[in-house]
């Protein structure tokens, strides 16, 4: 697959990840290169093997997003509509001219609104919580990402124009037909171990240190994986998420203009609000539908060695997935291990997110 990528430079990105295995703080790691279509590499490392799966967190967003152009290609969906035409039961305390865009693009208000285990089990109380949220401010006034919101009401939304549970139509229209058997949402606890792989803490020096349950480690209870929230919870193989990227592309699945819908920049601004929330990048951030784009400052630890359209997005606290349109070129890179914490602000975690990234991105430019 020499003629895919540089070989030099795979070379040093599949060193770089493997060294975090062997001698840095990841018990596993799993990496994937595709483009043309085809996959060019993947290899797993450390306590893993090339069936495991990962829980995908924010890369799991562009699968999801995926979902979303597929409706808006087959004329299902339109981003101007609002949401309470759609969902009725979202409209109380104001958010009845909330827009189906400004929930894709994390601008529509309520970024913190509660939905969490075992309510979210139940439609019913789901929808009754989507009536009960409060805007935190005007829609389309402010950049913030909505950790879980915006995907309930994406998932609601393609079960109201399809018919279908949002992972039953991941699953039976989009994965399956692809070949893609990894990709899945809601994973059966009895079908958990052995095939997903466990979170791990990296920095643990004591058996009473406990993990900050607010962050991703709350999807390190079985239940609450398998109840499928599903802006975090989708699980797969890198090699899958690459080749999900392509089929964007070569599958004939999605129209083209609906790709080039989904991935055209909406806004580019700093992300509002902590850290650990998504905000204070020093690096401004551009969306499209539901997936980060790298634009000007390529913000959100996207590539700076990619094209300004090439869009994905990192996941807590050392994953990445992301195509770029103009190389061709998809990366994942997947990992079971986590600061207790939650995500890896120090120097050496964003040293790492940065290194794998523009190696990666770099993949598909000829060496001199």
């Amino acid at each position: 697959m020499s003629d895919l990528v540089a070989p030099e430079r795979l070379d040093v990105l599949l060193h770089r990840i493997r060294r975090e295995v062997e001698r840095g703080p990841l018990p596993s790691a799993q990496v994937a290169v595709a483009r043309a279509g085809r996959l060019v590499a993947f290899e797993t490392y450390g306590d893993a093997g090339p069936d495991t799966r990962y829980v995908l967190q924010s890369v799991g967003r562009s699968i999801v997003a995926g979902v979303v152009w597929k409706l808006i290609g087959d004329g299902l969906l339109d981003v101007g509509e609002q949401v309470a035409a759609i969902i009725p039961e979202f409209a109380p305390n104001g958010k009845e001219e909330v827009t189906v865009e400004q929930v894709l693009t994390h601008t529509a208000g309520f970024p913190f609104a509660p939905l969490g285990f075992p309510k979210m089990l139940d439609r019913e109380q789901r929808l009754a919580a989507f009536g009960r949220w409060r805007l935190d401010y005007p829609p389309g006034t402010r950049f913030q990402f909505h950790l879980t919101s915006a995907a309930w009401l994406i998932a609601e939304i393609v079960e109201r124009r399809t018919g279908l549970a949002f992972a039953d139509y991941l699953r039976e229209r989009l994965a399956r037909p692809l070949g893609l058997e990894s990709i899945e949402l809601g994973v059966p606890e009895d079908r958990q171990p052995g095939t997903v792989a466990p979170m791990t803490a990296t920095d643990r020096t004591s058996d009473e240190q406990e993990p900050d349950p607010w962050g991703p480690w709350y999807l390190s209870d079985p239940k609450v994986l398998a109840a499928g929230e599903p802006s975090h919870a989708l699980v797969a193989t890198a090699a899958d998420v690459v080749l999900y990227f392509q089929a964007l592309e070569h599958s004939g699945l999605w129209k083209p203009e609906a790709v080039a819908e989904g991935t055209r920049i909406r806004l580019t601004d700093h992300p509002y609000g902590d850290q650990i929330y998504g905000g204070g990048d020093e690096r401004r951030t551009s969306m499209g539908l539901f997936v980060t784009v790298a634009g000007p400052d390529a913000g959100s630890n996207l590539p700076s060695t990619g094209s300004p359209s090439l869009f994905g997005s990192a996941g807590a606290a050392y994953q990445l997935g992301f195509m770029d349109p103009e190389s061709g070129l998809s990366f994942a890179c997947l990992s079971n291990g986590y600061p207790l914490a939650g995500y890896d602000h120090s120097p050496h975690g964003t040293a790492l997110l940065r290194d794998i990234a523009d190696l990666a991105g770099g993949l598909a430019t000829e060496l001199p």
